[in-house]
């Protein structure tokens, strides 16, 4: 698999009036993998995906997909495929006729049956957009950006609507095309499904990059936690209980939580005071900061 970069934005900047949307930002995205842009409301993130997809020109710097100004359709747009949070389809054309027409917008080649069956529609085919639900039009809106298996697919909020037999079809197919080679974008306000799939992560705040890396280099900006209760002291306990060995506060339901950088020898030596003074550490769990955490933490 080649090494040179599927999407390359250098000192993007994007405005509108005097809003500057997106400032000096730059990044890459690989062949291969899983990037997630993710970001607070009014980050940037729309104005940016945008205009890496072509649908917006930049104010100034450079986007280049599979070396290309995204401008230019002839070059680029045989080789991308776009969920949008809405796409926008004619409610009187069927599903079938609606695949059929993207597959020739975009000059991609395909079996219309197959993607159908794919995205679990063909039962709808000759059915008109206007009578699918919600999460029908999700599914087709899924299977417009994967026909013709396009080396480069954007997924916007791709599992919106879907109830979870449907989301866990759409990322066994997401992983098979990744399999093939596919090269995917996600945003997504679900951060478990970035957490759990993305190999790298932006996160924007206010035009640029809050922080950009893997998802343990995300999480590890941030503590890990231990949470457990202890037993209520007993009148027949002739001494009060021993303090924890490691620095601790009490949540808002009381539960003992602490915070540290060094998880397993923080938890090791909490599990041997237990023991040693025979405490139940009730409820006890323990782990790395997820990402919402990473999150919720920017504007603080």
């Amino acid at each position: 698999m080649s090494t040179t970069p599927v999407i390359e934005v250098d000192r993007l900047n994007v405005t509108y009036g005097d809003f500057h949307a997106v400032k000096d930002l730059s990044f890459e995205v690989r062949p291969g993998e899983l990037y997630a842009l993710l970001g607070t409301n009014g980050a940037g993130k729309t104005s940016t995906l945008e205009t890496i997809e072509g649908h917006r020109t930049p104010t100034s710097g450079t986007v280049r997909v599979f070396g290309h100004d995204p401008g230019d359709r002839r070059a680029v747009r045989s080789r991308m495929g776009v969920m949008l949070q809405e796409s926008g389809f004619s409610p009187d054309l069927t599903v079938r006729e609606s695949v059929r027409l993207i597959g020739r917008l975009t000059r991609r080649a395909d079996d219309v049956d197959r993607v159908l069956d794919l995205v679990d529609l063909t039962g709808r085919a000759g059915r008109r957009v206007s009578q699918l639900s919600g999460g029908e039009k999700r599914r087709l809106d899924f299977a417009t950006a994967v026909y013709g298996t396009p080396e480069l697919i954007f997924l916007d909020e791709p599992t919106t609507g879907l109830d979870i037999s449907s989301r866990d079809a759409v990322w066994a197919t997401v992983d098979r095309l990744r399999e093939n080679g596919a090269t995917i974008v996600l945003t997504t306000h679900y951060l478990e499904e970035a957490q759990q799939r993305a190999d790298r992560i932006g996160l924007m705040h206010e035009g640029t990059f809050h922080r950009e890396g893997t998802v343990s280099e995300l999480t590890r900006t941030l503590p890990a936690v231990i949470r457990f209760s202890l037993p209520s002291p007993s009148p027949s306990t002739p001494t009060p209980m021993p303090s924890p060995p490691v620095r601790a506060v009490a949540d808002a339901d009381g539960r003992v939580v602490v915070e540290t950088f060094e998880l397993q020898k923080d938890l090791h030596l909490l599990l041997g005071w237990a023991e040693e003074h025979a405490v139940e550490l009730r409820d006890l769990e323990a782990g790395p900061t997820r990402l919402d955490d990473v999150f919720r933490a920017i504007d603080h």
